[in-house]
C-alpha cells in the first residue's frame, strides 16, 4: 500500500525541487533523509519535511514498520506563478515570474524477504 504526503506551494521553482527529487527517488527513507541532510539547498530541507510526513503518516495511520518505507514515488509539479513586473528603460517593463512547487511523496514497505 502506497502512503502519501503533499506541500503545495513551496516557493522554489521546480528546476530547482526536481535536481533534489531525483536524488532520492527509490531510496529507502533513512538513506533519502541522510542524503538530503547534507545537500546545502533550500530545496533539500523542504523536499525532506514531505518525506518526513509521507513516513509519520504510514507508521501513525497503516501501522507500517518506519525502518522498512522505500520512496516509491517523488514529484515536483509545477505550482502558481506570481507574476511580477520590473521596470525597465523608455517606459517599458520586464514580467518577472515567481515560481512554486508542489512536491508529492509516495512511501511503501519494502517486502522483508527480498
Amino acid at each position: 500500500m502506497k502512503v502519501k504526503a503533499e506541500a503545495k506551494d513551496v516557493r522554489i521553482s521546480p528546476q530547482k525541487v526536481r535536481l533534489v527529487v531525483d536524488l532520492v527517488r527509490g531510496k529507502k527513507v533513512d538513506e533519502a533523509l541522510a542524503i538530503l541532510q547534507f545537500l546545502p539547498m533550500k530545496a533539500a530541507r523542504e523536499v525532506a519535511k514531505v518525506i518526513k510526513s509521507a513516513a509519520a503518516n504510514a507508521e501513525n495511520n497503516f501501522q507500517m514498520e518506519p525502518t522498512a518505507l522505500k520512496v516509491t514515488d517523488i514529484f515536483a509539479d509545477e505550482g502558481h506563478r506570481l507574476k511580477r513586473y520590473r521596470p525597465q528603460a523608455r517606459g517599458r517593463v520586464n514580467p518577472i515570474l515567481k515560481r512554486s512547487t508542489h512536491i508529492k511523496v509516495f512511501v511503501e514497505e519494502e517486502a522483508s524477504g527480498a
